[in-house]
């Protein structure tokens, strides 16, 4: 169903790999989203609130801390359109609320998690601790940097080109395999100004496990906005070849 929100803080920390690792978690009807030979994954820490079904009101809303990976796709239209947007990987809130109702509703397949965040004198702070230890994750953001320069080592040329990654984007994507559809989740967003800023990550589990053992994924950006609505429509069912089921 269309969700309405608030949102109090959103940092989204974007992570360059090799195209031929992510090339496996992009199903069918997607294609990997790339850049100079890499693909990327989002980590996104979210302090949601007021939260609810778009028909009420906020008062009948709720809080929650929200975290999630993402990589970073495109689907085609028959019609030749491009969408540019996110294929689920992980999701985690702070509330069991959000479990239950979330995974009733979306196919975000949320779990729970103990998250924190805080924020003081210039610094916003998230710490995640997942419940299987797969997702913990601990970065303070410097908000005062903004607009800060690309991280070290990023395989962007310019803010120009970090930006177009600076997600989320307009569109969040899931695939069914019992139809073979692609979900098609579109988002609504106002005031949408994303800042670079300058991040220190001191723990990241994620890129511990599975398909990304081994891997040596590089921050490639870090962007924060804070203080905007946000929501999301509808999910479309899509084939897979773009049209509407």
């Amino acid at each position: 169903m269309a969700i309405r929100t608030h949102f109090a803080h959103s940092l989204v920390l974007t992570y360059a790999l090799p195209a031929e690792v992510l090339h496996p978690l992009v199903p069918p009807g997607l294609e990997l989203e790339t850049y100079e030979g890499h693909g990327f994954v989002a980590a996104a820490l979210v302090d949601t609130r007021a939260l609810r079904p778009a028909a009420l009101p906020a008062r009948f809303g709720a809080d929650f801390l929200l975290t999630g990976y993402r990589v970073f796709t495109r689907f085609r239209t028959p019609g030749g359109r491009v969408m540019r947007g996110l294929r689920i990987l992980r999701s985690d809130t702070d509330r069991r609320l959000m479990v239950f109702g979330g995974n009733l509703l979306t196919r975000y397949n949320y779990r729970p998690a103990r998250i924190g965040t805080r924020c003081e004198g210039g610094s916003l702070e998230f710490r995640v601790d997942s419940a299987d230890g797969r997702a913990d994750l601990h970065v303070r953001a410097d908000l005062g940097s903004a607009p800060a320069p690309l991280p070290a080592g990023s395989p962007f040329a310019d803010a120009r080109a970090a930006r177009r990654f600076a997600g989320p984007l307009p569109y969040t994507f899931e695939y069914e395999p019992q139809t073979r559809s692609v979900i098609v989740i579109k988002a609504f967003r106002a005031h949408w100004d994303p800042q670079p800023v300058s991040v220190d990550v001191t723990r990241l589990t994620f890129f511990d496990h599975g398909p990304f053992t081994g891997t040596r994924p590089v921050l490639a950006n870090a962007f924060h906005v804070a203080d905007l609505a946000y929501g999301w429509e509808r999910g479309l069912r899509r084939t897979v070849s773009g049209g509407v089921r």
